[in-house]
């Protein structure tokens, strides 16, 4: 993957750094050798990003030659916008604030070079902005009202970087491109670059650590270079071309924002933003599932107006489910009147919907996996020991989870395999897993999941490793179509 600073002139950037190439921007737009590169990343360091400048052009053809450009046209056009930069930036408001508190007058001016600054104490500031606004060097602008507010963010000129600053610029540009560097080696041998996002602290990821280091092989195996990344890699995706991630997603969380942002920029993503919204509501479910007649549960909307008529709609014991509920947490069952009472109270204190359910007891919920509206694998889940969930927190730490059987899809009762497909392909043709129980030979969907549990010797027990191959095949795919101009459907 070649990696290529643009500049207007060269006397802009007289810096020699390892496996970094410095091009004139019109060399650039104007040179057919630039057109034909196939693999690139670009990092525009041009003076101006203006409307039909040459910065501008750098970005937008680089888009449409299937490079990488830092900073994208989107990212561009954002930091036009007072509207969107303080909207985008609001998530970091008390960081803002933290980080300006001992500042005594009312405007302040921050410089980010390459996400730092030559304060240490802006460090984390710096590198949060950096993230939300991916661009080489920028200028923050904040004005003290009521709090410390960003009035605008702007990239800065490459030669307007003060004399004084130029020191420590050249550190940050060496430790930033290091991060985008690969050896020259694997520039030549690998086609495409792949991020797997994980979080290495968390108790219960969708694939263990066997699963991930079969991901990682497969995906060598078939031309990429795979890194695992985590959430501090933000600022890193432009640098890939696909992402896929393998730690629990929410919609009111980083995951989302990393697939947002990968989706924003042209990167094949599993899991995307759109599944991710989809599935992680279950309210949106069970509109969704009810409104195409997919069998479900008998399942009711619950709000304040009608919290009093669950008794008389689902019958007791029955299932109370927040609505970004996920592997068995934040659901509930409640048994008896005062604990429905107890637990309506709760979950309606913090969301105006949630999801009831009648409770239908089975020894097992079938998993079927899907990606790509095709089958991928099939599961019997069955309930935790002593539990009527698969999962059991409350439990001993050995009886947290129940068994798990893969069987061949010729063991897969078809109205199983049937409903879960019409289930899943509602959402999308991502990879997702859909729960069902079957109750006197029908099947009832309780959930889709985005982001479904792939560990090794479980889900993989069929396939073997042509499961990993399989999922690893698919984001080829996405890449190649979104190359080609051609939509994933």
């Amino acid at each position: 993957m070649r990696k290529i600073v643009v500049v207007d002139y060269p006397k802009d950037w007289g810096l020699a750094i390892e496996d970094i190439e410095v091009v004139e921007a019109q060399a650039y737009l104007t040179d057919a050798a630039y057109t034909d590169i196939r693999n690139a990343r670009i990092f525009n360091l041009c003076r101006s990003y203006k409307y039909q400048s040459a910065g501008y052009y750098v970005s937008l053809l680089a888009e449409a030659r299937g490079h990488k450009p830092i900073p994208s046209v989107t990212t561009m056009q954002d930091l036009k916008s007072p509207t969107i930069v303080r909207a985008i930036t609001v998530e970091i408001n008390d960081l803002i604030q933290k980080s300006l508190a001992n500042i005594r007058s009312s405007n302040f001016t921050l410089s980010i070079y390459f996400g730092q600054n030559v304060a240490q104490k802006y460090e984390k500031l710096c590198k949060q902005l950096h993230d939300l606004f991916q661009a080489p060097l920028l200028r923050a602008q904040f004005v003290q009202k009521e709090e410390w507010v960003l009035q605008s963010i702007s990239p800065i000129p490459v030669n307007e970087v003060p004399q004084s600053h130029w020191k420590y610029m050249v550190d940050f540009a060496k430790a930033y491109f290091a991060r985008h560097r690969f050896s020259g080696a694997r520039i030549n041998r690998k086609i495409y670059d792949l991020a797997i996002l994980v979080d290495p602290a968390e108790k219960e990821p969708p694939s263990d650590r066997k699963a991930i280091q079969y991901f990682l092989e497969a995906a060598e195996a078939q031309g990429f270079y795979a890194e695992l990344i985590t959430k501090e890699d933000y600022r890193r995706l432009p640098e890939f071309d696909a992402l896929f991630i393998r730690e629990t997603t929410s919609v009111n969380h980083h995951t989302y924002r990393f697939a947002r942002k990968a989706h924003a920029d042209g990167l094949a993503v599993i899991d995307d933003p759109v599944s991710i919204l989809r599935c992680t509501n279950k309210v949106y479910l069970a509109e969704l599932l009810t409104k195409a007649k997919v069998p479900i549960p008998k399942t009711m909307i619950i709000h304040k107006d009608n919290r009093k008529e669950v008794e008389e709609v689902l019958g007791l014991p029955c299932v109370l489910k927040k609505p970004d509920s996920s592997f068995s947490q934040g659901v509930v069952k409640a048994k008896c009147r005062e604990s429905l009472k107890e637990e309506l109270d709760k979950m309606l204190a913090d969301s105006e919907l949630i999801i009831g359910q009648e409770f239908s007891p089975t020894d097992f919920d079938w998993r079927i996996g899907v990606l790509d509206k095709q089958p991928l694998y099939a599961c019997k889940y069955y309930m935790a020991k002593g539990h009527w969930q698969i999962y059991n927190w409350e439990g001993k730490k050995q009886d947290t989870a129940g068994d798990v059987e893969t069987v061949p899809f010729e063991q897969v009762p078809f109205t199983v395999l049937h409903t879960a497909l019409k289930a899943a392909n509602l959402i999308g043709n991502g990879l997702y897993g859909v729960d069902l129980k079957e109750i006197d030979g029908k099947a009832y969907v309780i959930e889709v999941n985005d982001n479904p549990s792939i560990e090794a010797g479980c889900e993989d027990k069929v396939l073997k490793r042509e499961l990993y191959a399989t999922v690893i095949k698919s984001i080829k795919q996405r890449i190649d179509n979104h190359k080609n101009g051609r939509v994933n459907e």
